[in-house]
């Protein structure tokens, strides 16, 4: 297999896994490769997710560090050996990497959960609303720009509205609902394609009412990733610098603790819709 110069997110997760079983098991990259008969080169390259591994080397490797994991092991087989070039691909040097390989990530996730508090999920936006949110960053984007993000964010929604949609539970706070992104009417839009996401029966949104007391030390946006096996879930944050990919695992039980605290606390769906259809009415 060639060298890739720039791998995805998705490849430096496998390499990283990979690593994370050589150094479980405590065998240096020289072992690792004696028994796969190269050299510790290729294994330094495998591991920083230059190189690709074959399913059939993959699982000689996880063998060898004695992971008796067989899930675990055929869902890194399945990340070595897939080749998809999916449709995210056609923004490759024209939008920043973070937003291909978030679209990846997606495009992989067997569900997603996401926590916001000041903005619509992405998925969730309509275009107006997402034009508007990026027109109005900070340094701002050329206007050419900002329309291939929006093309992108746009065509990020196909993993609810395809024929096999992914799980998708929301959790976003009132103020979110309330803040006018690209005016009335733009905000008006905006909560009613929240308000019908809400009533399918794969997306389930709950809002953080302003009435909740002691909120304060939860207050952490995220999008999560579910992928086949927990280990390989993975968190998504923006920052001021770019999106950040967390996949350790102590992180990402800090992660699901968060969620779940924050969905206790969060309204019923039910209720949920009955604000977002009263905020509607209100604009």
């Amino acid at each position: 297999m060639g060298t890739r110069r720039e791998p995805t997110a998705r490849q430096l997760r496998l390499a990283v896994e990979l690593r994370r079983l050589r150094d479980a098991a405590g065998l240096s990259s020289r072992e690792a490769a004696a028994m796969l008969g190269v050299n510790s080169v290729q294994i330094s390259q495998i591991e920083a997710g230059t190189t690709g591994v074959s399913g059939e080397r993959l699982r000689r490797l996880a063998a060898h560090y004695a992971c008796t994991d067989e899930t675990l092991v055929d869902a890194l087989a399945m990340m070595a050996t897939d080749r998809t070039r999916g449709w995210w691909e056609e923004y490759r040097g024209r939008l920043p990497t973070a937003f291909l390989d978030l679209s990846e990530l997606e495009h992989h996730a067997a569900y997603r959960w996401d926590v916001d508090f000041l903005h619509i999920p992405g998925l969730l936006q309509t275009e107006d609303y997402a034009r508007a949110l990026f027109a109005c960053r900070v340094p701002q984007p050329p206007p050419n720009e900002v329309e291939l993000r929006v093309e992108h964010r746009m065509r990020r929604r196909v993993i609810i509205e395809r024929p096999s949609p992914v799980p998708y539970d929301v959790l976003v706070h009132e103020a979110a609902l309330r803040i006018r992104v690209g005016g009335r009417a733009a905000s008006r839009a905006q909560l009613a394609r929240v308000l019908e996401l809400s009533e399918t029966d794969h997306v389930t949104v709950r809002v953080i009412p302003f009435s909740l007391d002691d909120f304060a030390d939860v207050t952490a946006d995220m999008v999560y990733a579910g992928a086949a096996v927990p280990r390989l879930d993975t968190v998504v944050r923006d920052g001021p610098h770019g999106s950040l990919f967390i996949d350790s695992e102590a992180q990402l039980g800090v992660f699901r603790t968060l969620f779940r605290r924050v969905k206790s606390v969060s309204l019923a769906p039910d209720r949920s819709r009955d604000l977002i259809h009263s905020l509607t009415k209100d604009l």
